[in-house]
């Protein structure tokens, strides 16, 4: 009987190696495509692993608590099939136990704990009594300033009461909540500000924090540093430009107005501008392919996909960029429900790590906070991101048979931030007015949904 070599999965682009959780199957089980086999962990995300085939768990080459390299072989997997298969990585774990695929080590914002009065030595993997810690708590507690010692103490709920991310979060809560005052030092009491001695207040070193005696600092989590290091990363990368104009949308908003109600009660799922908009952008990808690209080594890499990204908030406050792949090739009704599958996993955390990657272009609603537009920045490597603001009632100027007439239009304000290395005004500004193009000439008595 042929197998199949199940080999450990890449969990992202800078992981190498993922530590055995645990064996949902054993030896002689059998399993079915896509059927949870194992558990991992890495320092970002605990994961489960999915069966590639259908068939019978035959060995099983690593026991939990073990770490193992990217791309070795863990297990095989005995199936009917004719002939010898290929190693095959499964595919991109989804996260377990409510997990959520941002980074792993976004502890709450409120769980900022008093600096201790020396270093705690690092977690290491097990404890005396032989309690294990994946990579990912290990990961929390160290940022978190946890000792070995404390983490011993943590109440466990995973299997054989080993802590998992929720136990260690939920800890981090139930810990004392001091306001920092400054680097390094804490506020005796929660709500009590240390004050100095001094007459004079110390004048802060460059590149210090000051604050005055009523404010409170706020340690960025993992995620937002992320992306501040993405934003200014982008701007030192790209030399941004920003082109504007405003579109009338009475048509687009006049049919979703009419069909909305039907359609929900149709097809289960609510209409909303954002498939509208992705489909603009997609034709004019089409029509001016020079923007779906990205700078390599000083080289021009022109994108076979049009993979459309659109920024979703997370229940932190936070932004994610989830994709549509192949955006072009899906009607209206798909990408409908593309965007309200992506946007509600967003909310409830549980985005797949492959979702949120290989965009070619971003799309961002500003308008969604009231903006009537902005200047948004790019979400690298791409070279290009559209804001659509607010649609908003406005006098217009509108052209009929019988001449010119002022009338209330719904008008809206499109911002298409531009890589200035590699897109230049003209084909800058000539996609963002197809976009316009193609949302005015929007059909209201379209049935293709």
């Amino acid at each position: 009987m042929p197998k199949v070599e199940l080999v450990m999965p890449k969990m992202g682009e800078s992981i190498i190696e993922a530590t055995i959780l645990n064996w949902v199957k054993q030896v002689g089980d059998s399993v079915e495509v896509d059927e949870t086999i194992l558990e991992i962990a890495t320092d970002k995300v605990d994961s489960e692993v999915p069966a590639p085939v259908a068939g019978i768990l035959r060995e099983i080459r690593f026991q939990p608590d073990a770490t193992v390299a990217v791309g070795e072989v863990i297990a095989l997997i005995e199936t009917e099939a004719g002939a010898e298969v290929e190693a095959s990585p499964a595919t991109a774990p989804s996260p377990a136990n409510g997990q959520d695929a941002k980074p792993a080590d976004d502890a709450p914002e409120d769980a900022a704990p008093a600096a201790p009065p020396q270093k705690p030595s690092a977690p290491s993997e097990k404890s005396e009594e032989g309690r294990f810690y994946s990579p990912l708590v290990r990961t929390i507690a160290e940022k978190e300033g946890i000792g070995q010692a404390e983490l011993d103490q943590i109440p466990g709920s995973g299997n054989g009461g080993r802590v998992n991310k929720s136990d260690i979060q939920a800890y981090l809560k139930r810990r004392s909540n001091h306001f920092i005052t400054g680097p390094g030092k804490a506020a005796p009491t929660a709500g009590i500000h240390a004050t100095t001695p001094s007459p004079r207040p110390p004048v802060a070193p460059a590149g210090s924090l000051a604050s005055g005696s009523s404010d409170e600092i706020i340690e960025m989590d993992r995620m937002r540093k992320l992306i501040a290091d993405h934003m200014v990363e982008s701007k030192r990368t790209s030399p941004h430009v920003t082109s504007f104009i405003e579109v009338d949308v009475t048509d687009i908003v006049n049919w979703r107005e009419g069909i909305k109600k039907n359609f929900q009660q149709q097809h289960g799922e609510k209409i909303t501008y954002t498939p509208i908009f992705i489909e603009a952008v997609a034709k004019a990808i089409k029509d001016f392919p020079m923007v779906n690209v990205s700078v390599k080594d000083g080289k021009i890499v022109k994108k076979a996909n049009i993979n459309i990204g659109m920024a979703a908030a997370l229940p932190s406050g936070n932004l994610i960029v989830p994709v549509i792949r192949n955006a072009d090739q899906l009607n209206l009704m798909g990408l409908t429900r593309h965007v309200n599958d992506l946007a509600n996993r967003a909310r409830q955390n549980k985005l797949k790590p492959e979702e949120i990657k290989d965009g070619t272009f971003t799309l961002t609603n500003v308008g969604t906070f009231g903006n009537v537009m902005g200047t948004p920045i790019i979400n690298q490597p791409q070279v290009a991101i559209l804001a659509v603001g607010a649609i908003r009632k406005k006098p217009a100027v509108v052209e009929t048979e019988y001449g010119d007439l002022i009338a209330v239009r719904q008008m809206m304000f499109l911002s298409l931030s531009y890589d200035h290395r590699v897109v230049d005004g003209f084909l800058g500004g000539s996609f963002l007015r197809r976009i316009g193009d193609y949302l005015e000439a929007f059909d209201p008595q379209r049935s293709d949904v």
